[in-house]
């Protein structure tokens, strides 16, 4: 192996490789698929022409963003300003949106991959029972998408990890992610990888095409906000308490724009994975993404991985995978490890934070239920094997004194690794015997995979997770349910004590015996002392040969769907579009398109579009999925009344609030209004990926010049958009309003649009401009 590129793929299992690359590394590196390469010289050499242009030092996202521009010396680089045109190195999708993402890429007509991808089968698991019998009925259920999942792959060069592999971002972790690569994921919390000092970012499907596609990927300069870490942890407070006071600082849109950076003498204190906690959160603040410097806790993680050599050669190039001294952030934040408390943050939303000791009273002050029904831990968030040590260890003293968990109690393993390894060393019994389900190496109740039976649904009650979301709905599709995010630590102390004024740092519990004792506070290796336990293999490599392998959807299906490709724009302005639903307040994407039961229509673009906004809240009557037809005077829910006006040739808008599409990358949600007839998003502000979905489906998403013109648009208005015939980077459109009074108010209307978008909105889409320019 060169000092300066390791090339991985095919022939990983033949490569020269030093006397630490064991057995479990060569597995491993099996599983980077064909022209799969680490180019430190590349990085290096782009960084080298970067910091002669800007004569500045660079912070490490500078370093790793800048370092995959596709042309370093002609890009223009303002942070917040301009788009940058790069280069990514890997793709990784979940099967919930590889299913539109491969469609989408069929639909392209370009034979293989350009970049390695991957898929992954993690989001159709509904969690009911356990592991074993979920997992089989999940591969039951599910078996015509695992099918048109694993043969697409095979056809388009796509490796595939099948059902029961684990969740994706921890896969990333243990195999694909690496100090300095940059790598783009079809889920909003592919920023996991940001613990191992790599510039992972979550985007919709569409983006995906581009760069298998081998098209350069457009993200706008990301600004960068230091968070400088001093003192050290310990004790109760962990890695997760670190976002959770993040999150509690920038609330969830105070990321919007910016890549999150943490330095500082406290970085060392933090183990690899409880870095990755950290960056996978970030989401919750709708950070671009979130990174740690290269250091000796990635080394071992590394190492222990199966990835020796990888670590070798980033010991070599460390000084690109770190900061330059003296680099500025637009914005710093200082938090003392040594003082920081654990924390709970909710309910409802990620980003109301509380100090555990505190939340009990805030909880009676509210009126939210004191009683925790359910404590969960696992998750891509949560399920390091340091994670579930350290859930154990307190589980292990419960049942030293003879107590099981009051509330029920689940445990969700991240990947097949972690739960062989956990299982061999004692970690799982022990967690099952102090009342833990041990359930399938998925997502489950995280994004609404969750068969809940104990609580009848509008019945008030509180749940505890190690997740990372909490929005209304979200874990259980109850509205009632409170749901409190928090470390897995905090979680199993809550589930066994049974209700959120526990603070385990002061609060005695009652042993079998009667005597009162506390907790003594979690312990746990950050590895296993032995090498991990891969368990079963469950990857499957794309063939060299891909001639035969056939690709089935069959026009029946109610699962997949090919698709159409969305009508240009015909060249004139919008006229009279119909306010469909005039939304209140917080609008995710989670109201926009469910997941839950919805997920199994994720690649029937028809199907799932009946989904579209019933989740969200129509200022009209505070009511959901109930709008009024403004052609029949009846009222309705919103995609029926949304059909009904396609059919009639009306095409509509939506207004909305604040952040709006905050949360999931899933594309659905700007590909369900545009199925139906939408043109228009117009709201206060966006969330950063969902404005880009948007743009890639050829809508417009505009945004109040004076977010006060909100208030001037009725729900029965409707709304012109001119100057589209000179739509162009930073020029405002106008939008008149038309009332039903025969009044009228003309608006000022933002967009975010560059050249190259331009293009898309007036192809239709961006698909039909990359078909353009074949």
């Amino acid at each position: 192996l060169g000092p300066m590129f390791l090339v991985l793929g095919e022939g990983a299992r033949r490569l020269h490789v030093s006397a630490a690359f064991n057995a479990k590394a060569k597995v491993a590196m099996s599983r980077f698929e064909p022209g799969t390469s680490i180019s430190y010289e590349k990085l290096h050499e782009n960084i080298d022409i970067v910091r002669k242009r800007l004569n500045r030092p660079l912070t490490l996202s500078e370093k790793i963003v800048y370092g995959h521009l596709d042309d370093p010396v002609g890009q223009d680089i303002a942070r917040g300003r301009t788009y940058l045109r790069l280069r990514p190195d890997r793709v990784a999708m979940q099967d919930a949106t590889a299913q539109m993402a491969m469609l989408q890429f069929i639909s392209s007509g370009l034979p293989k991959v350009a970049v390695p991808s991957t898929i992954h089968c993690d989001h159709l698991i509904e969690a009911q029972i356990g592991g074993v019998e979920d997992l089989k009925r999940a591969k039951e259920v599910n078996q015509e998408v695992y099918n048109f999942l694993a043969t697409a792959g095979a056809k388009y060069g796509v490796g595939f990890w099948k059902p029961g592999s684990g969740i994706i971002h921890q896969i990333i972790l243990e195999n694909y992610a690496y100090p300095g690569v940059l790598l783009i994921g079809t889920d909003s919390h592919t920023p996991n990888g940001g613990g191992l000092g790599s510039i992972c970012i979550g985007v919709g499907g569409a983006d995906a095409v581009d760069v298998m596609a081998g098209i350069p990927w457009e993200l706008k300069c990301p600004n960068v906000i230091g968070v400088k870490l001093t003192g050290s942890l310990s004790g109760w407070t962990s890695p997760k308490d670190v976002i959770l006071k993040v999150a509690g600082i920038l609330t969830v849109k105070g990321g919007t724009g910016a890549i999150v950076e943490y330095h500082g003498p406290g970085v060392d204190s933090i183990s690899c994975t409880g870095m990755a906690t950290i960056c996978n959160m970030g989401a919750e603040i709708g950070a671009t993404t979130s990174v740690f410097p290269y250091n000796h806790r990635m080394k071992t993680y590394l190492n222990k991985t199966g990835r020796a050599d990888i670590a070798a050669l980033a010991d070599e190039h460390k000084d690109d995978l770190v900061p330059d001294k003296g680099c500025k952030y637009d914005h710093v934040i200082e938090i003392n490890l040594s003082e920081l408390k654990p924390h709970i943050n909710g309910p409802f939303t990620p980003d109301l934070a509380h100090p555990v000791s505190e939340i009990g009273a805030v909880a009676e002050k509210n009126g939210w239920p004191l009683e925790v029904k359910v404590g969960l831990i696992g998750s891509c968030t949560n399920s390091s094997y340091e994670d579930m040590g350290r859930a154990a260890s307190l589980a292990k003293q419960a049942l030293d004194k003879g107590l099981k968990c009051k509330a029920a109690f689940t445990v969700t393993p991240g990947s097949e690794q972690i739960r062989a390894t956990i299982e061999r060393d004692g970690f799982s019994k022990i967690l099952r015997d102090v009342g833990g389900v041990v359930l399938a190496n998925a997502c489950g109740p995280c994004i609404g995979q969750w068969d809940r039976k104990d609580v009848k649904m509008g019945e008030k009650n509180t749940i505890v997770t190690s997740y990372n979301r909490n929005f209304t709905s979200r874990n259980d599709a109850n509205p009632a349910t409170h749901a409190f995010v928090t470390s897995p630590e905090i979680v199993t102390a809550l589930a066994i004590a049974g209700t959120l004024k526990f603070d385990p740092e002061t609060d005695y519990l009652t042993a079998a015996n009667g005597e009162k004792f506390k907790l003594e506070p979690p312990n746990g290796d950050e590895l296993p002392a032995r090498d991990f336990d891969p368990g079963q293999d469950t990857y499957q490599h794309p063939p060299a040969e891909s001639g035969s392998v056939m690709v089935d959807v069959s026009p029946t299906s109610t699962r997949l769907q090919l698709l159409e490709p969305f009508d240009k724009w015909n060249g004139k302005d919008l006229e009279d579009l119909q306010v469909l639903i005039k939304v209140k307040g917080k609008c995710t994407t989670d109201h926009i398109s469910a997941a839950g039961p919805w997920l199994k229509f994720r690649g029937h673009l028809d199907n799932i579009s009946n989904n579209m906004l019933i989740g969200a809240i129509n200022i009209e009557n505070d009511a959901v999925n109930k709008i009024k037809n403004r052609l029949t005077g009846e009222y309705g829910g919103v995609p029926d009344v949304a059909r009904h006006y396609k059919a009639n040739g009306l095409s509509w808008v939506v207004v909305g609030d604040d952040n709006y599409g905050e949360g999931s990358s899933r594309e659905h949600a700007a590909l369900e209004p545009r199925h139906l007839g939408g043109r228009v998003i117009l709201v206060k502000s966006f969330a950063r990926i969902h404005e880009t979905n948007l743009k890639k489906q050829g809508m417009l998403p505009l945004t109040f010049a004076d977010p006060t013109d909100y208030d001037k648009i009725r729900p029965d208005d409707k709304l012109s958009i001119t100057g589209l015939a000179t739509f162009a980077p930073g020029k405002p459109l106008k939008g008149v309003v038309k009332h039903g009074d025969g009044s009228q108010d003309i608006i000022t209307l933002n967009h975010t649009f560059n050249e190259n978008q331009v293009e898309w909105f007036h192809a239709g889409s961006a698909l039909n401009r990359m078909k353009e320019l074949q």
